[in-house]
């Protein structure tokens, strides 16, 4: 009875073992780093870890990945958002909820604006390609009309079901001094400010320019 041979790794005949994907990049490489951060990120780990800084997040371009590794990525991207956003609002809603005067709303309402001007940071990364930061900042501003349109339509619920009508519009006058789609107002994080066009040159007119301490001049006009 004779046994086949079991191939050697010096073998050249033998097939070999293709590399798992994360071999390709080292440790995952911008993929990776990336797809590490939005997670941490999402969940609210960015309080607790130091390291969590999007700033150090590299540069992006569609061109380096495969179109299913991109649609991964991409997905992420998305997802995290969604998350940070949903969670953002919960804890909107509780602290709106526990206000206790017009100072204490309008306080937590410009708190909560310090937490969308993160979500947009990294929803606008400068890393990210034009096109993909574009949407994603869209996406969030959406989000945040919507909760401003539904922080509205609360008091108006309130007002119909008997509420003090009085406090409702005191409410409502703190909630639009202080709304939260200020936020959106400000240039997508990532992108180019518009150049300024400089001025026209100014043409001095010389009976005009004197110089200090001249007597002034006389202009003659003809008959």
């Amino acid at each position: 009875m004779r046994f086949r041979r079991k191939p050697s790794r010096t073998d050249p005949s033998a097939p070999r073992p293709l590399p798992p994907p994360e071999s390709y990049w080292g440790h995952g490489g911008d993929y990776h780093t990336w797809v590490d951060f939005l997670r941490r990120w999402s969940t609210g780990e960015d309080g607790e870890d130091a390291d969590l800084d999007a700033r150090a997040l590299p540069p992006l371009a569609e061109d380096q990945f495969l179109g299913e590794t991109w649609e991964r990525l991409t997905a992420h991207l998305t997802g995290a958002v969604d998350v940070r956003l949903r969670a953002w609002a919960e804890r909107l809603v509780r602290a709106l909820a526990a206000a206790p005067d017009e100072f204490g709303y309008g306080r937590e309402l410009t708190q909560a604006r310090t937490g969308l001007r993160e979500v947009r940071s990294v929803a606008g990364h400068s890393g990210l390609p034009t096109g993909l930061r574009t949407s994603l900042t869209e996406l969030v501003d959406r989000h945040i009309a919507e909760i401003q349109e539904q922080l509205e339509r609360a008091l108006d619920d309130y007002a119909r079901a008997g509420g003090d009508l009085a406090q409702a519009e005191r409410r409502r006058r703190t909630l639009r001094d202080n709304p939260l789609t200020a936020v959106t107002s400000s240039p997508a994080p990532g992108a180019r400010a518009p150049a300024t066009p400089s001025p026209p040159p100014y043409r001095t007119d010389p009976w005009q320019s004197t110089a200090p301490g001249a007597r002034p001049r006389r202009r003659v006009i003809p008959d």
